[in-house]
């Protein structure tokens, strides 16, 4: 009989870690955009010289949160405080496990009294509709799926982001007048082509730009504006290729394991959820195997979300993340710089008829949903994970965000990178025959963009996360 939730599933899967590195899903896609407008390459170039325009319409999944108990419920499930949290803001949020392990990431925009909008991957949607669907909140909620999950052409709402050193120029240009000056994470209104816009200080290249949102209706208007007031200052639309990797520069890790296999007290969640859902089907991939499930659980100090723990209000996991801050010992994310002559001996082995490592994709080399790479010293003794890799060209570099050990952290540090996987490689699709090698790598500053560290230690100061 079919498994009917994601609890049964996972009763009749075996071992869970076997499971998820055999899934046969791929890296997430970002349909509805070309793959390339012009080339990757100058795609990356623009956001680090001129201007781009990410087209975020497509990828992810929006939940609208609505109703007297909205603020109190998000509250509830997020580490971060609310405290100042006020409509025309947003904020990453953050919810963890009654265990202390990340859900997953989105982020939360505070549209208007007692009205939410949350964009981002499904794990950390679902556990807020989950809550909502308890009865214990007075809120309802509206799931606006991604675009590779519905038939009927359409969304709720676009989604734009202007970047670069050019972007409030060409917003400027857009909109006629000077735009207002936004701090980060802030939100106002503004007009273009006669349609109202909503739009969000941001920025996800590392660069610094606006979010722009609106009713799906005036995609059409919205976008032509943009593309035509870009002009001017050299802004590139950027495909699926180059999107994948802009988080190499920023320092943001995409992928959060979503960590609810485990747990008794997560159960009822694994029997709510269907066996259809997004657990039942990710796939995690790279040299790091760990004995249990559990090994690819983080907390919010792995990911860079240590300063966003805040014990000013009660909410799922406080407990448990209150004995960990007291315990003190918490991973650090950092980049890695691969070195370029080891890179090379990695991809020259794949013009050889000979033993072949792990192909290196261009810009982006992940190839499952959540990649996990160990990251070892010079005995050979694993002392971090990486979680995500590509190039950038704007560096010249092969970068991966990784979380290192304590004592492992400090930039500088040389290190290597255990890539491809064992015995082989799995049966996932993008994973061809290849051996296991070693890629020599030096730790150094995240975000390791000059440009988005100075834009982001701003940023998280001044948004109450």
């Amino acid at each position: 009989m079919a498994a009917q939730n994601l609890e049964s599933f996972l009763a009749g899967a075996g071992d869970l870690v076997e499971l998820v590195r055999n899934q046969q899903v791929g890296p997430n896609v970002y349909p509805g955009v070309p793959l390339e407008y012009s080339n990757w390459r100058n795609e990356q170039r623009a956001w680090y010289e001129t201007a781009v325009l990410f087209n975020q319409s497509y990828h992810m999944v929006d939940l609208a949160v609505r109703g007297p108990d909205a603020f109190k419920m998000l509250e509830n499930l997020a580490v971060n405080t609310f405290k100042n949290f006020q409509p025309d803001r947003a904020k990453q949020f953050v919810p963890v496990t009654p265990y202390g392990y990340v859900i997953g990431d989105v982020i939360l925009f505070y549209l208007d009294e007692n009205e939410f909008n949350l964009v981002g991957r499904a794990p950390a949607l679902e556990w807020v509709e989950y809550h909502a669907a308890s009865g214990n909140w007075n809120v309802t909620v509206e799931r606006d799926e991604r675009w590779a999950m519905r038939t009927d052409g359409k969304r709720n709402n676009y989604r734009f982001q202007v970047q670069g050193p050019n972007a409030m120029k060409v917003i400027e240009k857009a909109i006629g007048k000077t735009p207002d000056e936004l701090k980060f994470f802030h939100m106002t209104r503004l007009t273009i082509a006669g349609k109202t816009v909503r739009a969000l200080r941001h920025g996800m290249s590392g660069q610094p730009g606006w979010e722009l949102m609106g009713p799906w209706e005036d995609y059409g208007a919205v976008h032509a504006a943009l593309v035509e007031a870009g002009r001017e200052f050299g802004m590139a639309l950027v495909g699926g290729r180059a999107y994948s990797s802009n988080t190499l520069e920023s320092g943001w890790i995409p992928s959060p394991f979503p960590a609810i296999y485990t747990g008794e007290e997560l159960k009822p969640y694994r029997e709510w959820l269907s066996a259809n859902a997004y657990e039942a089907k990710c796939s995690v991939g790279g040299s790091y195997i760990p004995e249990t499930i559990e090994g690819y659980y983080t907390t919010p100090w792995d990911l860079g979300y240590g300063p966003f723990v805040k014990f000013d209000h009660e909410f799922i996991g406080r407990a448990a993340l209150e004995k960990k801050a007291a315990e003190g010992k918490h991973r650090t994310k950092v980049t890695l710089a691969l070195d370029n002559s080891d890179v090379t001996r990695v991809q020259s082995s794949a013009l050889s008829k000979g033993e072949r490592a792990k192909f290196m994709e261009y810009p982006s080399s992940v190839y499952s949903m959540h990649p996990f790479d160990q990251v070892l010293d010079a005995s050979g003794k694993m002392v971090g994970l990486s979680t995500w890799i590509g190039y950038t060209q704007n560096e010249g570099k092969f970068l991966t965000l990784a979380m290192m050990d304590e004592g492992f952290a400090t930039p500088g540090t040389e290190v290597s990178l255990l890539w491809g996987e064992p015995n082989g490689g799995t049966t996932k699709p993008t994973v061809e025959p290849h051996v296991q090698t070693e890629i020599k790598a030096v730790v150094a500053s995240v975000p390791y963009s000059e440009v988005a560290r100075d834009s982001y230690a701003d940023g998280w100061r001044t948004k109450g996360q």
